[in-house]
């Protein structure tokens, strides 16, 4: 069984500037389309790298504040983050040229700690929407002039 759910989309911007987006934990509840992302906590670095741990202001029903480590870098084209429970969320990035990118995010709940959990409350289903509403909206981060 795969215990996975992503989603992609063409982006017309340049992978690197989209890295950076993403690598910075400030830009997350900005892009986030699920509504659970509030804010970045002061914890870690404004760049993420390899083992980078950075704290995330969170809500779900009920606020609530998380720890994420990285645990998968490519700088400019890959970036992975799991916190205690172990399922991690992954950015893919395929430069396409000409200023377009592929950008693919994953749920991966195949390491948690307690897939089983994660399948009965639903969170496949919820989290493949929240991925569907962050890709729409990061074109809207970069406008092409024109």
């Amino acid at each position: 069984m795969t215990r996975q759910v992503s989603a992609s989309r063409v982006v017309e911007a340049p992978a690197r500037e989209i890295f950076e987006l993403l690598a910075d934990p400030a830009n997350h509840p900005v892009i986030d389309g699920s509504g659970t992302v509030r804010g970045s906590r002061s914890t870690g670095p404004r760049r993420l790298e390899q083992g980078s741990r950075f704290g995330m202001d969170m809500r779900l029903g009920l606020p609530y504040r998380i720890l994420n480590t990285v645990v998968e870098f490519e700088d400019g084209r890959k970036i992975a983050w799991r916190h205690f429970a172990g399922h991690r969320w992954r950015w893919e990035l395929d430069d396409l040229g000409d200023g377009r990118t592929e950008v693919t995010e994953t749920f991966d709940w195949s390491t948690a700690r307690f897939p089983k959990v994660i399948e009965l409350l639903g969170f496949p289903a919820r989290n493949r929407e929240g991925i569907e509403a962050t890709l729409d909206r990061l074109p809207g981060m970069f406008p092409r002039a024109t």
